[in-house]
């Protein structure tokens, strides 16, 4: 059994080991030019297969999606999204090089996946693009394309640049390397911009056959960078209620599923559960379960072994100018994005200043209120500042595995850009849940030995990383406020045993937490 030593003295950053696990293949340009395709490999998911199969689902922004064996670390291309520009896979319409979530930006399994073999996927497309939008299964010819629809898209205000599809697979033949079997478009929706998509889809663990919540979805949806315009006509669409952008959806993927206590959608594909929060709301998507936010891109839904009334959906949400933030999710609340920004007021320039004295906004259909909330604030956040912060929040896990024991009942997360990695303790998080915006976790460093170094962050184990692997950016490809020139785009996964691992963009590499070295 791997053990991972975790050190920590007073006053000093817990240091956890890393061990190199997999190099990916490269998909971007070993030149560094572009926004995003000098990054080596943009892996964005590691999900280990149930079942105990030693199998773990790796995703690539730029469209493959791999198995990979965890004992001989080979990899297989299961399926690869990308048929762009002449490209072999599956959607000519793949929206990849510019944005840094576009591509096949997530897979998640269903809760059955080991008796029906069914996974999701969203994918974002250009629909300028001239092309057909259904799939084209050349390479892989066992994916029997007969019967697949497009959907229309669902509307959102203002000018339109990509669409976000959301899909569901039944692989019919789960012991071989490639897939095979049939496919079903569920969502198709429509974003303005190239940044914040359609993002996360997670099933809550701790539902049980029978239950409200067995099989019923969570999604998280970007604001499509409305929330920021200066149009009159986008810059509100993360607080209406009349589309689905800048929101946390709940649905029920499978239209045979919750007959008696849901609606089926209005494209047939999935049903809404009758007890979602505005359901009964004139106008309203009934698909909604929470609001306000800018890119809620990573969900995880926090399990407590101990007691599951402090069972959670968390969501990691992106900020604009000032704040990145953690939050916990709870059903028809108003996180306040675009007029708030973590606990803070957001002005039209986008930055920040003080709440006001009577801290409510308007609940609006359309350009109509027809209410007002008290919005709801995170349990954690930091700042775009050097030092104490970061410029994106990325993946975080409240902690369940074995290896580290001084990481039990913590929520672990990372900056994107920096690299930096932290942990909170959860039944801090659970307490700052308390309906006062300026509660708040404490965060705490983790800084990470790699090659028998200590380093304050990823950046530079990714930058050696890069170089080493042909790399040609004389820093790191891509750029930010925090992190200057260049981007370790790095976040945390973990499999089936609750065990992290971390993996990076710019680098292409998946990294375990490993034993101490000897020393």
């Amino acid at each position: 059994m791997i053990l991972a030593i975790a050190l920590q003295s007073p006053g000093h950053p817990l240091t956890l080991d890393l061990r190199d696990f997999v190099e990916m293949p490269i998909t971007g340009k070993l030149d560094g030019t572009g926004q995003t395709d000098g990054m080596l490999a943009r892996v964005n998911s590691f999900r280990e297969e149930p079942g105990g199969s030693g199998r773990v689902f790796v995703h690539d922004l730029n469209g493959p999606l791999y198995i990979l064996d965890q004992k001989t670390k080979a990899l297989t291309t299961y399926l690869d999204f990308n048929g762009r520009s002449g490209r072999a896979g599956l959607f000519k319409k793949l929206a990849w090089e510019g944005g840094f979530a576009n591509g096949l930006v997530t897979f998640q399994f269903d809760p059955e996946y080991f008796a029906n073999g069914r996974f999701y996927t969203v994918h974002i497309e250009e629909p300028a693009v001239a092309a057909a939008a259904t799939p084209d299964n050349t390479r892989f010819p066992a994916f029997s394309i007969a019967g697949y629809a497009v959907t229309a898209p669902i509307a959102t205000p203002g000018p339109i640049t990509r669409e976000g599809v959301l899909i569901e697979w039944t692989d019919t033949n789960r012991s071989n390397l490639t897939f095979e079997g049939s496919a079903r478009e569920l969502l198709r929706l429509q974003l303005n911009t190239r940044i914040h998509p359609l993002a996360d889809v997670v099933f809550n663990p701790a539902a049980r056959r029978g239950g409200a919540d067995w099989r019923v979805m969570y999604v998280g949806v970007g604001d499509g960078g409305s929330g920021e315009s200066p149009r009159p006509d986008t810059r509100s669409n993360p607080q209406r209620l009349d589309t689905l952008v800048g929101k946390i959806l709940r649905i029920i993927p499978s239209p045979a599923d919750h007959p008696s206590s849901s609606r089926v959608s209005e494209n047939g594909r999935y049903r809404v559960p009758n007890d979602n929060p505005f359901t009964s709301v004139p106008g309203a998507r009934p698909e909604i379960w929470a609001l306000g936010f800018r890119n809620p891109h990573r969900l995880h839904w926090a399990i407590d072994p101990d007691d599951a009334r402090n069972n959670r959906l968390i969501a990691n949400s992106i900020g604009m100018r000032t704040w990145e933030t953690i939050n916990i999710v709870h059903e028809g609340k108003n996180y306040g994005y675009s007029a708030r920004e973590g606990n803070a007021t957001m002005k039209l320039d986008n930055l920040t200043e003080p709440r006001p004295a009577v801290d409510r906004l308007p609940t609006l259909v359309g350009t109509s209120t027809v209410g007002e909330v008290a919005p709801s604030y995170p349990v954690v956040q930091y700042p775009h500042k050097p030092g104490g912060g970061g410029d994106a929040i990325g993946s975080g896990y409240l902690y369940r595995g074995k290896n580290i024991p001084a990481l039990r009942g913590k929520y672990v997360f990372t900056d994107i850009s920096t690299g930096r990695l932290w942990y909170v303790d959860y039944q801090e998080m659970l307490k700052a849940d308390d309906g006062n915006p300026d509660t708040m976790a404490r965060m705490h460093e983790i800084q990470l030995r790699w090659n028998n170094e200590v380093w304050p962050s990823m950046y530079p184990i990714v930058q050696i990383a890069y170089h080493r692997r042909g790399g040609k950016d004389g820093d790191l490809p891509g750029r930010a406020t925090v992190s200057g020139a260049g981007r370790a785009d790095a976040h945390v996964a973990v499999d089936a045993d609750g065990e992290l691992y971390v993996f990076s963009k710019s680098d292409g590499m998946i990294r375990a937490v490993t034993a101490t070295p000897p020393r």
